[in-house]
Parts: C-alpha cells; sequence; structure tokens
C-alpha cells in the first residue's frame, strides 16, 4: 500500500460518490484509499478502496506553463463499495468558489514514501496564499509539499468536527503545481500552486454530479489582479528609488534594470502597488547608472531623481512622474574622476529643512559625506561625517527614514556581513547613535537593493523595501528604529 501517487477528498455530490483531485492525476485502474493508513494491507483499510468508475476533466486543461494550467483540476466518481457509496461512509467536503487571490488555508496531502518514510498525510496549516503573477492561481510557501500532494485540498475552514470543511482549492496548475526547479532545490517542495475555483470549476463539478462531458468551449483567462511580475524579472532590479512622484502624498517606487529599463511602480498609498508605467525601455544609456535616490531637490512637491553615471556625472531629473526621464535633466557636476567614486547615494532630512533635500553619498574610501539643501545644479553644503576608513569600505547599501519617528531621518546602513543599523539623530556634524536592526550572517547577506518610502496610510516614511539576490522583493511596513516592520512579498522568488 505504498504505491499512491496523488491526493484526492470527498466533495458533496448528489450521487454521494465525487472526490476533487488534479487534472494531471488521472489514471487507469485508480483507487481511492480514504484515511489512508500506510501500517495495514489494503483489504483491511478502516474505510476500504474505492475504485474510480468515471473521471471528469475540462477539454481544455493542459499540464504545461500556458494559461490553460488553470483548469488543473478533475473529479472522479467512485463505484460503490458492498452497496454504500464512499460520502455515506466518511462524510463529504463542500465546495465554494475561492474568494480572491489572497485567502488563509490549510493545505493536506499524502507526499511520496521517498520524501515521506512515515507515509502520513502532510498538513500546511494556516498559511497565507499571494497570486501566482500571469495565471489564475495562488500559491502557498510552505515546505514538505513533495509530489504526491497533487491533487490535495486547500481548506478556507473546517467543520465543528474537524473531519469535513470548505475546500477553496487543489494543488495543480502551472507544471502539475509547482516552480520550475530541479526537484534538489530547496524550492521544489516549498512553493505550491494552486487554480483558482470559478465558473469553469463548478461548470465542471455540475457536469460531474450529473455524469456529463460537457465542451465548454476554448479557456479565455478572467481578468487577474495586477503583479509587481516573478523573481526572474526582479533580478535584474539593478537600483531602486522611492518617493511622491506624482503628488499624491504617499511614495511610488522607481526601478532601474540592468538592460536599462526603468519602471515606475504605482502605489494605492495602503501597502499594495496597484499599476506600472515605463519611463524607458531597455537602453545603453541607463545600463551606465550605477546608483540613484530620489528627492524634492526642486520644490515642486514632487519627488525628482538623481543618478550617478558611470563616468562620474550626476544628473537630477526634476518632477520624474509628470515629466518621465526621455528629457535631458539637469546636470549636478559632468564627467569626473571624484563622484566615480561615489558608491552610494540617498536622500534625506537630516538639516533643519522640512523638504527632502539632503543628501548622504558614501565614497568608495570609507568617507561618508552629508550635502544639505541641495538643489538643482547645486550639491548645497557640504559636511564630512566619515574620513578615509576601512570600516565603511564594508557599507554596502544605504537608505534613510523616519524609523525613529523624529521628524529628522535616520541613516539606514547594509554592511556586507549582514548586519543592519540604524543610525538616529544624524546631523550636519555627525553620525547618529547606532540601533541594531538585524545581526550579521543569515538572509541578510543577500539583500542586494535596498530604498525606503511612504507607501501606508500613517505618511511616514518608514516602510522599507528590499530586492534579495533571488529577486524575491518585500516590504517591511512601519519599520522602527532597530527591528523590522511587518513583512510583505511584493513579488515572488524566483
Amino acid at each position: 500500500m505504498k504505491a499512491h501517487y496523488c491526493t484526492a477528498s470527498v466533495v458533496s455530490s448528489q450521487g454521494h460518490n465525487l472526490i476533487l483531485t488534479a487534472g494531471h492525476c488521472l489514471g487507469d485502474k485508480a483507487a481511492f484509499v480514504p484515511e489512508y493508513d500506510h501500517t495495514k494491507p489494503a483489504g483491511a483499510q478502516q474505510y476500504g478502496i474505492w475504485p474510480v468508475q468515471e473521471w471528469f476533466r475540462d477539454s481544455q486543461y493542459a499540464s504545461d506553463r500556458s494559461a490553460n494550467s488553470d483548469l488543473d483540476f478533475a473529479f472522479a466518481g467512485l463505484k460503490d463499495n458492498g452497496g454504500r457509496n464512499v460520502q455515506d461512509v466518511v462524510g463529504a467536503n463542500t465546495l465554494a468558489r475561492t474568494p480572491g487571490f489572497v485567502n488563509q488555508v490549510t493545505v493536506i496531502g499524502y507526499p511520496t514514501v521517498a520524501h515521506n518514510p512515515q507515509d502520513l498525510a502532510f498538513r500546511c496549516a494556516g498559511v497565507g496564499t499571494t497570486p501566482l503573477p500571469a495565471y489564475n492561481q495562488m500559491q502557498i510557501d510552505c515546505g514538505g509539499m513533495w509530489g504526491g500532494v497533487s491533487g490535495g485540498p486547500w481548506f478556507s475552514k473546517f467543520d465543528p468536527s474537524g473531519d469535513t470543511g470548505e475546500i477553496i482549492g487543489n494543488v495543480g496548475g502551472f507544471l502539475q503545481g509547482g516552480p520550475d526547479v530541479n526537484p534538489k532545490d530547496p524550492l521544489y517542495n516549498r512553493i505550491t500552486y494552486s487554480p483558482l475555483h470559478g465558473d469553469r470549476f463548478f461548470q465542471l463539478y455540475d457536469d460531474a454530479q450529473k455524469g456529463l462531458h460537457t465542451d465548454h468551449g476554448p479557456y479565455h483567462q478572467p481578468p487577474l489582479p495586477y503583479s509587481m511580475g516573478d523573481g526572474t524579472t526582479w533580478k535584474h532590479a539593478k537600483l531602486m528609488a522611492a518617493g511622491d512622484f506624482g503628488g499624491t502624498g504617499h511614495s511610488d517606487l522607481i526601478v532601474v534594470r540592468t538592460d536599462g529599463k526603468v519602471t515606475l511602480y504605482t502605489s494605492d498609498g495602503n501597502g499594495h502597488f496597484t499599476a506600472e508605467r515605463q519611463l524607458l525601455a531597455p537602453n545603453s544609456t541607463w545600463t551606465h547608472a550605477e546608483t540613484m535616490t530620489a528627492g524634492d531637490f526642486t520644490g515642486s512637491n514632487q519627488f525628482d531623481l538623481m543618478v550617478r553615471w558611470s563616468d562620474g556625472k550626476v544628473t537630477l531629473y526634476g518632477d520624474v512622474g509628470a515629466k518621465g526621464l526621455d528629457v535631458p535633466g539637469t546636470q549636478m557636476i559632468g564627467p569626473n574622476s571624484t563622484w566615480q567614486h561615489a558608491t552610494q547615494i540617498t536622500a534625506g532630512r537630516f538639516g533643519s529643512s522640512a523638504y527632502v533635500t539632503d543628501l548622504m553619498v558614501r565614497w568608495s574610501d570609507g568617507g561618508l559625506t552629508l550635502y544639505t539643501n541641495v538643489g538643482a545644479g547645486s550639491f548645497g553644503q557640504e559636511h564630512k561625517l566619515q574620513g578615509h576608513n576601512s570600516t565603511w569600505t564594508h557599507a554596502t547599501l544605504l537608505t534613510a527614514g523616519e524609523f525613529s519617528g523624529n521628524q529628522k531621518w535616520d541613516l539606514m546602513v547594509q554592511w556586507s556581513d549582514g548586519e543592519l543599523d540604524d543610525y538616529v539623530g544624524t546631523t550636519t556634524s555627525a553620525l547618529g547613535t547606532e540601533a541594531r536592526v538585524q545581526n550579521r550572517g543569515g538572509v541578510w547577506t543577500h539583500n542586494t537593493v535596498m530604498t525606503t518610502g511612504d507607501f501606508t496610510p500613517d505618511h511616514r516614511t518608514d516602510d522599507l523595501v528590499i530586492r534579495w539576490s533571488d529577486g524575491e522583493t518585500t516590504m517591511y511596513t512601519d519599520t522602527g528604529k532597530t527591528t523590522l516592520g511587518t513583512e510583505h512579498n511584493l513579488v515572488p522568488r524566483a
């Protein structure tokens, strides 16, 4: 009794004989074993074995990368066992339309024995779902979902008995329910997909109850929610800058990719991104952008973008949201050898100004300079905070924000060893007091690109955005001076 290959669940039906599984689980001589017990032979299973009499699957289903993988669900009508139907013996689950792409679910399945020596059901309890970009599917991140769990139910809630519940999904979808990675990759058993149960699902459910095989015609994918994309694309996000580019009172996000493409991602001010606009198509010029930041340097109440190029030139693009980037911009300084060593720049509010008009620069020799009252064509006043030193050569990323809750901003620094520190009360005369946010080591050594914006209703610039080395992009809303804020996945890992 260890040759099982998929998971199924009994669902309520007129004939009391239906199970739900994945569309790719169809097979000849298949049988269903309720509450499978690996310690007992076939003839001794507590609730018996129920052979499949008839399969029902959408005729448009495709087990591939296409949108038709959205149809990876199937029903099976079971033969009776001793004159009794399966639902009368073990009960049945109810089916409900998937409410949306974001849910809390419990997923149950039987991994194959090779990865589950105990040969017991595996459960991912109370996990959150997120959209699978470009598909009418949702996904979870829960380790242990090896092959064999295909078709397993996604419960939104359980009945008081705990034995049955409401199902809103099933393991399946794109490439049979998981990412396109080698089985040795940790993501193979962590990331699991489910099609959303909508019109096509319930048409099939109705057909299965009536014993019909109706061709419902070509599959037309329903409108999908906006998605920022996936980690495969975001691994090429080279630079990020956040700011109020639209004069909306909250931040949006500008991203430069390695091919020179520049995109503006629009925020709704409630922690979500709702649209994107291409500012520049892939081009050779912007592949030379080395570091950038955003601030209100031109005094228009719309943020501007400052870019340091590979030849040392620094350009300010005013009112990017309105004017775009296909303009000359204001040259802050021409090509030169000094600014070629400006490794990191970040804008902030460190002086007395009420506006984001200050610029922090970390130089390649470890020096740190604060420029206050920066404007179009002028770096304002220069304040040296750190001279040449070896320690600050390990400061890989800089950002600034209201992490301590003060009107004046703090400087946040990511170090090469993974340590993340906030310098509270940084002024024109000195760095602020160091506050530890993350200790060295661990996942933070993979922090590759970092910026901070005001993406939530509190109107504070304390929402930290991180692009990780695998392309996953995360926002930590309401980050404090010693603690990360609430974690929100913006882009799933590659």
